[in-house]
Formats: C-alpha cells, structure tokens, sequence
C-alpha cells in the first residue's frame, strides 16, 4: 500500500491506495499558506496517523515546476515558499521511506493515461480546469516535461497582446474557471459568488446574465483547444476539474467549437473532447503513477 498527498491551495487531500490503483481510504485537512513549517506539520501530522509498518512508499502532488528527478521544488504556486525545497527529501530523511513528488497538473494527466479516459490512446492533452489551466501532454504514450520543465503549461499561453505596451493577457487568468463562477455568482447576487452548485443553476436554467459570462468562458477554452490541436494534433483532449463534472460544460465547450468553425470556415480541424475520469481524486490516482513508474526497479506495476 501506499501514502498518496495531494497538496492543494486550500486543503491537502491524501489517501491510501493499492498498487492496483485501488483508493481504499481518503482524507483532508485544511492548510495554510503562512511558510514552509505550517505546511511541514500538516504534511508530518497526516504522515504520522497513518500505519507506516504497511506503506511501502509516499507519493505527493505538489503546485510549482517539479524537477522529477531530484524532488525539488520551483516556485511553488499557491506556495511561494517552497521555492527551492526539496519536498521528497524532507520526508524522505524523516521517515526513511521512498517519496516521489510530481507536479499536481501533470499528476491529473498521469491519472487519465494510467486508469482513465486516455489510457488507450497515444496523443492526448489532459486540460484541468481551475483557478487556472493546470494538466499535461502526452506524446507517443508518455508525459512530456520539455528542457525546462514547462511542457503543458499552457497557462501562460497568451491570448493577446497590447501592440503599445507590449503587456499580455494569459490564458489561464482570462480562462480562470474559479473567477467565471465568481463573476456569476455577483451578477446574480449570491451570499456566496463561489458556490458552484448554486452558480451552475443558474446556467442550467439558461439564465441569460449567467450563460452570458459562462459562453464566453467556454469559447476561450475552445479557442486555445483549436490552437492546441493544429500545434500538437493530439487524437482527444481530455477536460477535468471541479465543473467538468457538469454535462454543460463539455457540451458548451463543443458548440463553442463549432461556433469558431463557422464563423472562421478556414479552420478544418475537428478536436475530439472528452470528460476526465477522476475528478477531484485525480491528483492522487497520478501521483502513485509517477511513484510506480520512478520506482519501477523496486516495484511491480499492475
């Protein structure tokens, strides 16, 4: 069995899972972003409950750029001051276990080659909707990471740029899922912007003011699938994240598709989309991916 961490912006989700893929429990506890020894005890608390005499290895999604190899830490994230920590080796020297660290974007992407809606097929890109574009791509059947480590942070794609000031509009803010159900949610008033149930009742029920906002939101994504599709030609773009779990959004995402074809009738690429399998667990499903595979030599895969 295995200790698998998912270190999120506001809670770090964690569990136990088997070689197999199997999630057998599964916790969080809340965490804080004040410096690297409150999100140290939080780690060291959630390590310590558990019964280590059966944990064969600990397997951690992390935000930042991840050096694979080494397990240090670049940026960070929502974690800032992680920049430059060796996250694996902490835990590691404290409790003289394996420890594996991947980035949490392109663990959601391991998951869906691994288990999920990829998983038979060789060219893919997994697109993780959040507070911003997080996932990976996937070439010939494998993650790619690129010379600095920046494969799939698409993110920073930009939109558009001021001819004058030469500043740019990045895809990841102007795509921001977690900023589209707060536009809504004040438009429409709610106690709280960034209830997403109650936001997505809002479009369900095709309010004008609320499909508004969300069309667009749709159509910048469909956008940077159509750019991604002539730059990669991947077979299927896999959509995960908290709202992909609404039927809408993959269908709004395709008509929005389908909008740009007729309007813009040069395009001729048609991008195959589909659901991610995971959702909110899939950070932990690849994050026990990488700690198999950089542990191959030790371990048998399923």
């Amino acid at each position: 069995m295995y200790l698998v961490i998912d270190i999120g912006g506001t809670f770090i989700k964690y569990g136990i899972m088997s070689e197999s893929g199997e999630l057998l429990s599964k916790g969080k506890r809340g965490v804080g972003r004040s410096g690297l020894q409150e999100l140290q005890d939080a780690l060291y608390a959630i390590v310590d409950a558990q019964d280590m005499s059966q944990i064969q290895g600990i397997a951690l999604s992390c935000p930042g750029t991840i050096d694979v190899a080494t397990g240090m830490v670049y940026h960070g994230g929502s974690f800032p001051f992680l920049h430059e920590v060796n996250l694996a080796k902490l835990l590691e020297d404290r409790y003289a276990i394996h420890v594996s660290i991947e980035n949490d974007g392109k663990c959601a992407a391991l998951a869906e080659l691994w288990l999920g809606s990829v998983k038979d097929t060789k060219d893919s890109v997994v697109m993780v909707l959040g507070s911003g574009i997080a996932g990976g791509i996937i070439m010939d059947g494998k993650l790619q990471r690129g010379k600095n480590l920046s494969a799939g942070e698409v993110s920073y794609v930009m939109s558009r740029i001021d001819p004058v000031t030469k500043e740019a509009a990045y895809f990841g803010l102007e795509s921001s899922a977690v900023e589209m159900v707060r536009q809504i949610g004040e438009l429409k008033g709610l106690d709280d912007p960034a209830d997403g149930e109650a936001v997505f009742e809002f479009i369900n029920q095709q309010d004008a003011e609320a499909c508004g906002v969300f069309d667009t939101f749709c159509t910048q994504i469909a956008v940077q699938i159509m750019n991604l599709q002539y730059i990669l030609d991947p077979e299927v773009f896999a959509v995960g994240g908290g709202i992909s779990a609404q039927p809408v959004v993959l269908e709004r995402i395709k008509w929005a598709i389908d909008e740009l074809k007729r309007v813009n009738p040069l395009h001729k690429a048609s991008p195959q989309i589909t659901a991610c399998t995971f959702g909110n667990d899939a950070n932990l499903y690849g994050a026990l991916y990488h700690f198999l595979n950089s542990h191959r030599n030790n371990y048998t895969q399923a």
